[in-house]
């Protein structure tokens, strides 16, 4: 009897394990995942979503994550800005952000009386450390006037000296919404370059650069326009100038979703992090994504096995001291006041 009971169990859990990488398959099969492959994630997928259900877990993903994190695991996925939002609506017991650490910051500074989680203290960001509190003190001593907008891929020691923090999608209504005429932008300086381009006020602006966007080339966007005379093409405002000034469209990724959702084009090309394409592909399968892909190493430390090991050990949670939290949050709020 105790043999039949366990082989029952062992089918029961074969079946479950077949349900759950039809459902996986459903979902990627757009990004020409086999029923084979999805069949390889589905025993995580499936374990993990009842971890969240056991422990009233919350799964946030950014747009540049993994397929089978986007599509497998997610509660909800989106951009900076978009995140932030739901991780303060949130009644979770616990959230665990796949993204990099400055995001799991952020959730847990508003946050602060939640448990929050990121599967690995590798998922760092070339922006958030190009910059430091120090840097941030010697810019307001030089320019004592101009509130400081941060933008959120900082960490929240540097969101603590702002007076607003601020995403790709909003970035430009919060630095109109400062007072005066002058403002310190950190720490992106193609995205400062960029927005002095759409705002009178002067920017006084740091010399960080994410090491995604920086790759890409006017010459790469010009090549592809010549072979395909008919693209779309959406750039990152993290991006050159030169790369911008042949786009389409500049924004965040927010901003190319909703492009290409109410755009009558068939063919895009997105000049930002691979995952984004991935993510469009199976959100429009009827549209064609042409991606000069380049790839963010800090996301990709992210991935099925250690967000499971995350969920089953309570590892590694995120803590951010009471007073940096309180001065951060406060930046945060007046970015999320303003909206997108």
């Amino acid at each position: 009897m105790k043999a039949t009971a366990q082989l029952r169990q062992e089918i029961d859990g074969a079946d479950g394990i077949l349900q759950e990488a039809r459902r996986l398959h459903s979902k990627m099969r757009h990004l020409d995942y086999s029923l084979s492959e999805s069949l390889a994630f589905a025993p995580f997928t499936l374990r993990i979503n009842e971890l969240k259900r056991q422990k009233k877990a919350v799964i946030l993903a950014h747009n540049y994550q993994r397929p089978e994190i986007l599509f497998g695991i997610a509660d909800f996925v989106g951009d900076s800005y978009g995140l932030s939002v739901e991780a303060k609506k949130t009644n979770a017991d616990i959230i665990l952000f796949c993204g990099v650490k400055f995001m799991a910051e952020t959730a847990k500074i508003l946050n602060p009386h939640k448990k929050v989680l990121i599967p690995s203290l590798e998922a760092g960001c070339s922006l958030a450390e190009s910059i430091t509190v120090q840097d941030v003190r010697e810019l307001k001593a030089k320019h004592p006037n101009a509130p400081v907008v941060s933008y959120v891929n900082t960490y929240a020691d540097i969101k603590a000296e702002s007076d607003a923090c601020c995403t790709s999608a909003n970035a430009l209504k919060v630095i109109e919404a400062m007072p005066g005429n002058e403002v310190i932008f950190l720490p992106d300086v193609y995205m400062a370059k960029n927005l002095q381009k759409l705002t009178k006020k002067k920017l006084h602006y740091w010399s960080g650069k994410c090491i995604v966007h920086d790759t890409f080339t006017r010459e790469q966007v010009l090549e592809y326009r010549r072979a395909y005379p008919d693209i779309k093409v959406l750039s990152h405002l993290e991006c050159t100038s030169s790369v911008i000034g042949v786009s389409d469209m500049a924004g965040g990724t927010s901003d190319m979703y909703n492009y290409i959702k109410n755009n009558s084009a068939k063919r895009f090309m997105l000049v930002t992090e691979c995952g984004m394409s991935d993510l469009l592909r199976a959100r429009f399968p009827e549209k064609e994504f042409i991606t000069p892909c380049s790839v963010c190493p800090y996301m990709k430390k992210i991935n099925i096995e250690n967000v499971l090991w995350a969920l089953e050990s309570g590892k590694f949670e995120v803590k951010v001291p009471d007073e940096t939290r309180a001065k951060a949050q406060r930046a945060l709020e007046r970015m999320i006041g303003v909206g997108k």
